[in-house]
């Protein structure tokens, strides 16, 4: 019992929520311009994997509980977080109980309530349907209405950390009036729903026009009388991060821009200008290359990257992902395109310290051109007129997708050049990164439907437990048409171990064997090449010195705490 309340109490030591800041009545302050260069393209986060749909919709759907900036758990919609001292964690750890707040409102005016929880878990476990956030329910058996405003989450095993679903901006809770009749395949088609979600956070989508603006409005029935101050939100996406970096800190035309991945010398001069700063927060963010399991080749139609394409013809090869990884200079990206919010980095789960492993930066972090070519030698690739290497007729020539950057762009070429020394081939290309991560299950260049041999971008997870992220390498976790290309395993991974290694993490308790397990499902995903970690990133954002009540949170949504946003009197 000792251990269980030192697992929990690392993560809860915020019982109530004190973190709002003196500002105007609520709709006085105008509007709020938030720039984000990745446009959003629904306000679903359950049909989209992308940071930015699930950072926009936390301005509009809430979870029960989500982490401060400093990974503390905080109430939202609830009254407490439950715990073993309080009785809501039961002592059995098989299952949570949470007592919403009886006052909140949706923002039609409807009662908030244990149905809508209730209905959420069904919405996402739906066996006919895609959720990219199925990972969040795992191990869940029941959630059921205790009364109107009580609910009991039960897990099929004991859960040793049980906030994981309705917790963080991934796992908002959504009205079961609205999308009552948008369970599995339908899910999709439910366009009125998906672009404009009832909520109980601060504002309300009062258009939504996808890969371009959004415009919100207070919501009336926010329950703090004197909030958000902001009477309106435009949010823009589109453009680069350079422009989005530019309008707000050299323009002043937006007050707020998120992700300003900008090389770090570009940003300098940026801020110079008086206008506006920065705010960085190193959280779980990881860039990472992405290797695809299945064969990705245009001439499978159908059947391209899925399962029954069968294994990828190269990269199925342990030593070309090995070599792939110990080409890489990780020094000199982070030097090039990252500067001070960047770690060198050999995990996909960089942080907490606690959790943070160390077992394959000896042979990971250092760049080894030598030992690349090799491995590669020993494995019967050989290289060819062209330099490039094959084997039985197959030949390590790959597609290299991404979304539209100028700091990933310069990664892509660095990165094949360092490549083109072992003798591999890429193809660079690159996508709008709305559509890039927009998860349109009928666009072909989403990062979820993979249709290339490799690609990069950045994930991380809500808090500082990486149960719930690690269970999205699960073998039932990679996407498909079957889910409608929804699902968090892009890389198709598959290892029976790794999910019986994820199955006693969520069994297992004392704190430092379940960082021991963290660390040994870090390394066997490092280890067998499912991703080659990059840069270990801190989140960087732009806003206005006229804008007061940030605060920067690398544990959830950037936007965590809008409703105390105002502006600077």
């Amino acid at each position: 019992m000792k251990n269980l309340k030192l697992l929990l109490a690392g993560t809860v030591a915020a019982i109530a929520f004190t973190g709002s800041v003196a500002h105007a009545d609520r709709a006085t302050d105008g509007d709020l311009k938030i720039l984000f260069w990745q446009a959003v393209s629904t306000m679903n986060p359950y049909l989209s994997g992308g940071t930015k749909e699930v950072y926009a919709s936390s301005m509009v759907i809430e979870p029960l509980a989500r982490y401060d900036e400093k990974a503390n758990l905080v109430p939202m919609l609830v009254t407490e977080i439950p715990t073993l001292e309080n009785g809501g964690v039961a002592k059995d750890m098989l299952s949570i109980t949470w007592k919403l707040k009886a006052d909140v409102k949706w923002s039609d005016g409807t009662p908030f309530t244990a149905d809508d929880v209730i209905f959420t878990w069904k919405y996402c476990t739906a066996p006919d349907g895609g959720c990219a956030q199925k990972a969040q329910y795992q191990g869940i058996k029941s959630v059921e209405a205790v009364d109107k405003n009580t609910v009991k989450v039960s897990f099929e095993e004991p859960k040793y950390y049980p906030y994981s679903a309705f917790v963080g901006a991934q796992s908002p809770v959504i009205q079961r009036k609205q999308f009552e009749n948008c369970v599995g395949a339908k899910a999709p088609g439910c366009t009125a729903a998906n672009f404009g979600p009832v909520g109980t956070g601060p504002f309300v989508v009062k258009e939504f026009k996808p890969n371009d603006v959004i415009t919100l409005t207070a919501n009336t029935n926010y329950r703090d009388p004197k909030k958000p101050a902001f009477a309106s939100v435009t949010l823009k996406g589109g453009g680069d991060a350079a422009s989005a970096a530019r309008a707000v800190l050299e323009t002043g035309e937006f007050d707020y821009g998120w992700n300003m991945q900008v090389e770090p010398e570009v940003l300098a001069k940026m801020v110079a200008a008086g206008k506006g700063k920065l705010e960085t927060a190193f959280g779980t963010q990881v860039e990472r290359i992405v290797l695809n399991r299945y064969n990705a080749d245009p001439s499978l139609g159908a059947k391209r990257s899925t399962k029954e394409a069968g294994p990828h013809p190269s990269l199925a090869d342990p030593a070309v992902r090995r070599a792939l990884s110990l080409a890489i200079d990780r020094t000199t990206i982070v030097e090039a395109g990252y500067g001070a919010a960047g770690k060198e980095t050999c995990n996909i789960v960089p942080a907490p310290a606690a959790v943070a492993s160390t077992k394959n930066d000896s042979w990971c972090l250092k760049q080894d051109v030598a030992g690349a070519n090799k491995l590669l030698d020993d494995a019967g690739w050989k290289k060819g007129s062209d330099g490039i290497r094959a084997k039985n007729g197959v030949k390590l020539n790959f597609l290299y997708s991404t979304s539209t950057n100028s700091v990933r762009q310069a990664t892509q070429e660095l990165v094949k050049a360092w490549w083109a020394e072992i003798g591999v081939g890429a193809e660079l290309r690159n996508a709008s990164a709305s559509v890039f991560f927009g998860g349109d299950p009928a666009s072909p260049d989403t990062f979820q439907k993979f249709y290339a041999d490799v690609e990069m971008y950045t994930n991380n997870f809500d808090g500082t437990d990486p149960e719930k992220y690690l269970a999205e390498w699960l073998c039932d976790k990679a996407p498909s048409p079957s889910n409608g290309w929804q699902g968090q395993n892009i890389p198709r991974y598959c290892n029976a171990d790794y999910d019986k290694g994820v199955a006693e993490l969520s069994k297992t308790g004392d704190p430092a064997k379940r960082a021991e397990l963290a660390k040994k499902l870090n390394d066997m995903l490092t280890e067998e090449g499912a991703h080659i970690p990059l840069v270990h990133r801190g989140q960087v954002s732009s806003h206005s010195l006229k804008l007061a009540g940030v605060r920067m949170n690398g544990w959830d949504s950037e936007l965590w705490n809008v409703a105390d946003w105002s502006r600077a009197k």
